[in-house]
Formats: C-alpha cells, sequence, structure tokens
C-alpha cells in the first residue's frame, strides 16, 4: 500500500503548524504540496525530517508560487516542467522506485485573474497555454502516473456551490473546462475523487477566506485533483477529503486530499 495526499498549503512555513499535525493524524507516505512560496534554502527539511518525511523534491520561488513533494518512503525527482514558459515553480515530478516505479506529478496550475478573456486579462491566457501544454505532455506520458495539485478549475456542475452563479466566474468557465477536458483526454486519465465521490455528489476542496462562515455559506469550489493513468487508477483503493482542515489554526483556504493505491 502506498498513500499519496496533495495540499495547496498557502506557504508552507507560515502554516507548519497544521502540515505537522496533518502528518501527525493521517501519516500520507507522500505529500504534495503547492504554493509553498518559498526558495528551495528556506524550504523547512528539518521539520518534516523530524516528522519522519526525510525524502524531498522541492520547486521553489520567492515569495510566490513553488511546489513540494515530501515522502517517507524513497523518491527520486523525476523531471520539473516550465508549463507556465516563464520560469515559475509550478512543477515537480517524482519517482516511487519501491513501489513499481509510480509516477507522483505535483503542478499548480495559474489561477488566471479576474476576467475570463485573454485579450483583456494577459493571466487568463496564459493558464489556458500552461493547460495546452500540459496537454501535449499528456499525449507522450507512458508510465504509471498520478498527477496532483490545484488545477484551478472546477470542471462539473457539482464541483461548485452554484453552476449558474459561477460559469462567467474565472475556474469554472466553459472554456477552462473544455481545455481541462483536453487535457483528460490526451491521456485517458481518470479523476480518481470522482471515482470515490461520484457526480453528483457534493465535493468541494476550497472556500475563500472572503467568506466569514465558510461553514454555513459552503460555497465551495472543487479547484484540487487527483487523476491517475488508466492503469494506476484500477489500484486506487479510497480517497478521501479532509474538510475539517479548513477550520484550523490559520488555514489554508485549501484542504488536504489523499488516495491510497495497492501496490
Amino acid at each position: 500500500m502506498v498513500s499519496v495526499a496533495s495540499w495547496n498549503i498557502n506557504s508552507v512555513r507560515l502554516r507548519m503548524p497544521i502540515v505537522a499535525r496533518y502528518l501527525k493524524e493521517h501519516a500520507p507516505d507522500v505529500l504534495c504540496l503547492q504554493e509553498i512560496k518559498c526558495q528551495e534554502d528556506q524550504f523547512p527539511y528539518k521539520a518534516f525530517a523530524e516528522l519522519g518525511y526525510e525524502h524531498t523534491a522541492v520547486h521553489g520561488q520567492k515569495g510566490y508560487h513553488g511546489v513540494a513533494t515530501v515522502s517517507r518512503v524513497p523518491i527520486q525527482e523525476f523531471s520539473r516542467h516550465d508549463w507556465q514558459d516563464n520560469g515559475e515553480a509550478r512543477h515537480v515530478g517524482v519517482e516511487l522506485p519501491e513501489h513499481d516505479g509510480m509516477i507522483v506529478e505535483n503542478v499548480y496550475v495559474p489561477a488566471g485573474g479576474d476576467i475570463p478573456d485573454r485579450e483583456q486579462n494577459v493571466k487568463f491566457g496564459q493558464k489556458l497555454d500552461f493547460l495546452e501544454r500540459m496537454t501535449r505532455w499528456a499525449d507522450t506520458v507512458d508510465r504509471p502516473t498520478l498527477i496532483v495539485g490545484d488545477f484551478n478549475i472546477a470542471p462539473l456542475e457539482s464541483d461548485v456551490w452554484s453552476h449558474k452563479q459561477l460559469l462567467k466566474v474565472v475556474s469554472h468557465t466553459p472554456v477552462e473546462v473544455e481545455s481541462l477536458q483536453r487535457f483528460m483526454d490526451a491521456h485517458g486519465w481518470d479523476d480518481i475523487g470522482r471515482q470515490h465521490i461520484p457526480d453528483p455528489e457534493r465535493y468541494y476542496s476550497w472556500w475563500s477566506y472572503r467568506s466569514k462562515d465558510w461553514k454555513v455559506n459552503d460555497r465551495g469550489r472543487r479547484l484540487d485533483h487527483m487523476w491517475a493513468s488508466p492503469e494506476l487508477a484500477k489500484q486506487a483503493t479510497a480517497h478521501s477529503v479532509l474538510e475539517e482542515a479548513r477550520d484550523w489554526e490559520k488555514p489554508s483556504d485549501h484542504v488536504p486530499l489523499l488516495t491510497e493505491f495497492d501496490i
């Protein structure tokens, strides 16, 4: 068995106390973090090692973005892709040599700004181009692969609190959903989350800081995903989303996902 978690932590150094809590209480074998917001030499390696997570692959950047994969089982850095095409630290891939060479790709897709129009909003165009580069890469994947992270897109109607009200809001627009679908089709990825929490069941992983009471308002979106190659998806035995982490002290606006595999 091997378990893999994914969490947009929104600053790993600021939120190390709740990361430690999560690792102590849920003990995934591998944890993929997005938006670590630090350079590689600033990453809290010692704190993770003291928790038993001695294996790391960190792709950092000063103050923004950044991804890191930490593990208590051996991992080897496998890849770094610049799907943003501007040097931003938004991806790192690792191999798990003791688990049939399983590949875990950790990605942080750009949010895309506020206006869903590439002519009026450069960031939105960058997001769509990022997805296009990911799609070209997916067409070449030839090993059992799990891709996880903050995709910043909620594709299904049941992935958002109001499909009608969010149709023109970045993260749920038809053009983004279509782009993400092309990425899925390029490799035939299986959406692990929706395998275990079937559509149209409610499934969110993000709630805005702007909401005074996220639990009462429950205006969530499923922006975080875990997708697997078809052969690997068959080995997924369980999947969960830890909504209670949104209530922890100084929380991220995202919560962790966890998938267990029989490998």
